[in-house]
């Protein structure tokens, strides 16, 4: 009996390609499409306009590929829980956060609910088309980076349960973006030449103050944009259209170029000052998930990331019991911002990550 695969489906080229290849390798493929509700109707994912995911038309593409390939289907109601997810958003920005809602989906949804249905189906490992490799090493799952640098997710994994990773399987991780669109071709795969989503899936036009203010119409953050002196320099609509570091679209003109030191979601104010009052020396994180065998002892020397696009940076790590973490840098870090992950590496494996709280000062 071939191993039975539980392989998330979303309708684009990557979950595609994983599909084709799992099939390939001899694996009984299982395609499953989570649907959100995080659209409305067809119209408003229109191909010229969608960047996101898990839309009407991404549900048929993603049914047309199972087709195509042989291989049972099916569309899961997962609108209540994805429901939490935009909360969790909306609640983060207005706590003077800046939210991270694809950890928070592959934790609670794809590598959560995903395992749960799995299990239902007697799956011997579940898939999804991320960029990311899990690797086998002296009897013991691992979490490594993508071979394609440019499309490596491995930062938005950090938080799976490292007691699944031995049931995890990603098909394109050792693949490039081309080579991956070279596959859907020779398969025959409609989806070759569909655009990567680029948008948060929920907020498909990038207007996600207007959002914040649909699903919190109770809240009134509008406040004033403040020099490090208190000197009030202009008001604004709501902190949730800021985070840190921010230097574009801050809504009054100055003579010098302002960055958005912090965020003060009691006082409704916008800190803003000079890039170089953006460095910080490290961090604190919370609800910090390891990916070894036990949460280190002591000082662990590391690169960490602290957000997606961050190339990372040499740091020491200092556990605590309470499942925190103290973080380090070899050289001041520019714009650590709480509400996103600070992810620890050694070379291209992930050990682990967490929330980031507050920076150092």
């Amino acid at each position: 009996m071939p191993s039975r695969v539980v392989l998330a489906m979303s309708g684009g080229v990557d979950s595609s390609v994983a599909a084709y290849l799992l099939k390939q390798q001899g694996y009984e493929v299982i395609g499953l499409f989570m649907r959100t509700g995080a659209h409305g109707s067809d119209d408003d994912a229109t191909p010229s306009r969608k960047k996101g995911c898990c839309s009407a038309l991404d549900a048929g593409d993603a049914r047309r590929v199972a087709d195509r390939l042989d291989i049972p289907f099916y569309a899961l109601d997962f609108e209540s829980d994805f429901s939490r997810i935009i909360d969790y958003f909306a609640d983060e920005y207005l706590a003077g956060r800046t939210p991270n809602p694809c950890v928070v989906c592959n934790n609670w949804l794809k590598f959560g609910k995903l395992w749960s249905y799995g299990k239902q189906l007697e799956a011997d490992f579940i898939a999804t088309g991320h960029y990311a490799q899990v690797v086998s090493r002296h009897g013991h799952a691992e979490l490594h980076r993508a071979a394609d640098p440019d499309k490596d997710q491995s930062y938005v994994l950090y938080g799976i349960n490292r007691n699944i990773l031995p049931r995890l399987l990603f098909p394109i991780g050792g693949y490039r973006k081309e080579e991956v669109r070279a596959l859907a071709r020779e398969a025959g795969l409609g989806v070759h030449d569909k655009p990567d989503s680029v948008e948060i899936c929920f907020v498909p036009d990038g207007d996600h103050a207007s959002l914040i203010r649909r699903r919190r119409p109770e809240w009134v953050s509008a406040g004033h944009i403040v020099d490090t002196a208190g000197n009030v320099l202009a008001e604004h609509a709501g902190i949730e259209n800021f985070t840190i570091g921010q230097r574009k679209g801050l809504g009054f003109a100055a003579g010098e170029r302002r960055y958005v030191l912090r965020i003060l979601p009691v006082e409704k104010a916008v800190i803003v000052g000079d890039r170089e009052e953006l460095l910080a020396p490290g961090l604190v994180a919370s609800k910090v998930n390891w990916l070894l065998d036990a949460p280190p002892t002591g000082p662990l020397l590391c690169t960490a990331k602290i957000r997606y696009r961050h190339p990372g940076a040499p740091a020491t790590v200092f556990a605590t019991p309470e499942g925190c973490a103290r973080v380090e840098f070899a050289e001041p870090q520019s714009a650590i911002t709480p509400g996103q992950a600070v992810v620890f590496y050694d070379g291209p494996r992930v050990l682990g990550g967490g929330w980031i709280e507050t920076s150092l000062v």
